[in-house]
């Protein structure tokens, strides 16, 4: 298992190394810079303008500052924004949590829902429970993520107040009056985490239950039941086990999707994480914050995808050998 590990996180080196690359060639290609603010003053003096892209750097080849950049990362110093003069690290490290908190809550939702639907769905194949769960699936996974993030705040918020209803806030992690506590942020967090959470819920059922039809048909679960077990036994023991093997590795694949929702669910949410913090540091052409979140991004999605191929090494001794 040792020597596995280790193969895969050579492999994650240069992988690493080409998303970087490629990140900071796109920031430093778009159309615009840190100073277009300046540029467009009349009260700026060229010579003014031209000392601060010299003292930003912004002078140099961007592949020369792409070499700057990474000297310095390697050691987990992102430099500092270009608009604020504030540490990137510190900047990140600080939304990083809310961030993780939010797609770790949404998996978990999907996961608590989607395992016993798509199972019991596979179970009563063509009863009434079946087609309901597969239309269901179908028309939630079609949902754009973003507006269903509206119309939660539309019904769940302003039309549970209208109707003297509980509603759930709208906008950051916790009530900054007064609030703050384990049921406060729980309040907070419930909308965004569905939000982000729902789409996968809807595929992962549908993958459930084909996994799970697929695996009743083969010839060990005959097997199991010709030597007399129990029926909840070979469907929930035997044939369960073997249809989650796959969903181990699809869990590992879904991990950029979830991060690319909390872009938009934490803009929609006003939720303080890496996504606004990114799409803010995109309107301000804050190239050293954007190469930031971007790498920590890529880091966390390549060590899901590390985490779900030694759980699915651990669960499949098989996949250890190849």
């Amino acid at each position: 298992m040792a020597r596995f590990i280790v193969r895969r996180v050579v492999q994650m080196i240069p992988l690493l190394l080409g998303i970087t690359f490629l990140i900071f060639a796109l920031v430093n290609l778009i159309p615009g810079s840190p100073i277009q603010a300046f540029e467009f003053n009349p009260r700026a003096r060229p010579e003014d303008i031209a000392r601060i892209r010299e003292n930003l750097g912004l002078n140099e080849p961007w592949p020369l500052r792409y070499f700057y950049w990474l000297s310095d990362a390697v050691r987990g110093d992102f430099g500092f924004s270009l608009i604020n003069a504030t540490s990137v690290t510190d900047r990140i490290v600080g939304v990083l949590p809310n961030t993780l908190i939010l797609t770790g809550t949404s998996l978990l939702f999907a996961l608590i829902f989607a395992v016993p639907l798509g199972v019991y769905s596979a179970v009563k194949r063509n009863s009434w429970f079946d087609h309901l769960v597969t239309i269901g699936s179908t028309a939630t996974f079609a949902i754009p993520t973003f507006w269903l993030g509206l119309m939660m705040i539309v019904i769940f918020a302003v039309k549970f107040r209208e109707w003297g209803l509980p509603s759930l806030p709208v906008s950051g992690t916790h009530n900054f009056r007064g609030g703050g506590d384990l049921l406060d942020r729980a309040r907070h967090l419930l909308m965004p985490a569905v939000a982000l959470g729902i789409v996968q819920l809807a595929g992962w059922t549908r993958y459930i239950r084909g996994s799970m039809l697929e695996v009743i048909r083969q010839d060990f679960i005959r097997a199991a039941a010709a030597k007399g077990l129990r029926e909840q036994s070979v469907l929930y023991v035997h044939a369960l086990r073997n249809a989650l093997l796959p969903l181990v590795t699809l869990i590992g694949l879904t991990i950029p999707e979830l991060f690319g929702g909390a872009f938009f669910i934490e803009q929609i949410f006003a939720w303080n994480g890496v996504g606004r913090l990114t799409l803010d540091a995109l309107n301000d052409r804050d190239y050293t914050v954007v190469m930031g979140t971007f790498t920590i991004l890529a880091v966390l999605t390549l060590f899901g995808n590390l985490i779900a191929d030694v759980l699915y090494a651990v669960l499949d001794p098989r996949i250890r050998l190849s």
